[in-house]
């Protein structure tokens, strides 16, 4: 320094300092609002979950991330910010799901999580969620169990057992359905609404003339669907998986057994079962239904940006589940950033306008839609019941296979 250069006053080092350590304090705040939303989840992209989870869930997770991140980014409190997920392949593997959720949310800490695919793997990691305390909207899980755990950050958008087989036998009941025959997958989903259908059946004077479980990954059904033909029941349920849903239809084709009301349950409502079964032969099939693009002008938007986007049809069941969880959890962030607790209890304490309607929850179950019954008639699966929500008239007489 030049003798004649003044020295800088204890204020000016003061002031200076202050000013870059002020910076510095700025540089990271700048950063995290800048950084991306990181939502992690495992998905089954090999094993026997493939089929629902690649129709049901993955595709809507992938349009989601897609359609947030071209309007600019997730909406966190008025930041956009760019949605990373952080996904991985869980092999239709329980013991997978849990490891990789445990790990997301545990030792990775991402900003938040979107369920795995179907009951027994959320049934696993449900409890995961909780301790961790990360909201989960939950698409594809069907278990009274889950909602008798009262989970405060599990939330399931499916209607659960009990009002779905309500449904089915209210629908029975005013179609003059006198006796009906059941199979069901021997796991949580199979049992549970086996269970349920059972008591909904109490004091209905329909008869069940025949019941019958299968193991998972069954590839003969021939047995006890001849033995079902031999006793002629007016209707068929099944509480199947998407192949034993296609498993089903074709071997009561072979056979030629056809009663008036033919149902299955998950598959169903896939494109995947009119391509295989031809729309003349899915015609008058029924199963778990939820929504179409009749349903609302909403629902119309998502199906049309799922087909350019994802280059095929959404289910017309968890499909619009999963998609009004995640329009939830898009306001959710809206209003309340990342705080997970906030979240939670936003979910919890509001009635959500979606796709599908009014959505509200009573601890961890939707109270606010109801359970639907589809069919396939013209090519469409129509919500033919309860009538309120129909978008076209029930046929009564399923015609014979094609």
């Amino acid at each position: 320094m030049s003798p004649k250069s003044p020295m800088p006053n204890r204020r000016t080092v003061i002031q200076t300092t202050a000013a870059t350590l002020g910076s510095l304090a700025v540089a990271p705040q700048l950063w995290a609002q800048n950084a991306p939303v990181r939502i992690g989840y495992t998905m089954s992209r090999t094993g026997p979950w493939t089929g629902g989870a690649q129709v049901s869930q993955e595709p809507n997770y992938l349009l989601w991330a897609e359609r947030i991140n071209a309007a600019g980014g997730l909406d966190v409190k008025g930041v956009k910010r760019k949605i990373e997920l952080i996904s991985s392949d869980d092999r239709s593997d329980v013991e997978t799901v849990v490891r990789t959720y445990e790990k997301l949310m545990g030792s990775d800490k991402v900003d938040l999580v979107l369920p795995p695919w179907g009951s027994n793997a959320n049934f696993a990691v449900a409890p995961l969620a909780n301790r961790f305390g990360y909201p989960f909207l939950a698409p594809t899980a069907l278990s009274r169990r889950l909602v008798e755990m009262k989970l405060p950050y599990f939330f399931l958008l499916l209607q659960q057992p009990k009002p779905m087989c309500d449904a089915i036998v209210e629908m029975f009941k005013a179609n003059g359905i006198r006796s009906v025959a059941c199979i069901y997958v021997d796991d949580l989903f199979g049992l549970e609404n086996y269970a349920a259908f059972k008591v909904a059946l109490q004091g209905s004077g329909i008869n069940l003339v025949e019941d019958k479980s299968y193991p998972g990954g069954v590839k003969d059904l021939l047995p006890v669907l001849r033995s079902i033909k031999d006793k002629n029941p007016d209707a068929f349920v099944g509480f199947t998986y998407p192949p034993d849903t296609i498993l089903a239809s074709r071997q009561s084709k072979e056979i030629g057994f056809n009663p008036k009301v033919f149902y299955a349950s998950v598959g169903t409502a896939f494109p995947l079962y009119k391509n295989v079964m031809t729309p003349a032969g899915a015609e008058g099939v029924m199963g778990m239904g939820s929504w179409n693009s009749k349903t609302s002008p909403g629902a119309k938007a998502y199906f049309d940006a799922h087909v350019a986007s994802q280059k095929k049809e959404p289910d017309r069941w968890a499909s619009g589940a999963c998609w009004a969880g995640l329009e939830i959890l898009t306001q959710a962030v809206k209003l309340h950033g990342l705080d997970r607790k906030a979240i939670r209890d936003y979910v919890a304490n509001t009635t959500h306008k979606t796709i599908l309607g009014d959505i509200r929850f009573a601890g961890s179950e939707n109270i606010g839609t109801p359970g639907t019954i589809g069919q396939w008639q013209n090519g469409e699966f129509e919500v033919v019941w309860p009538q309120s929500r129909a978008t076209a008239k029930l046929n009564t007489q399923k015609p014979s296979w094609s």
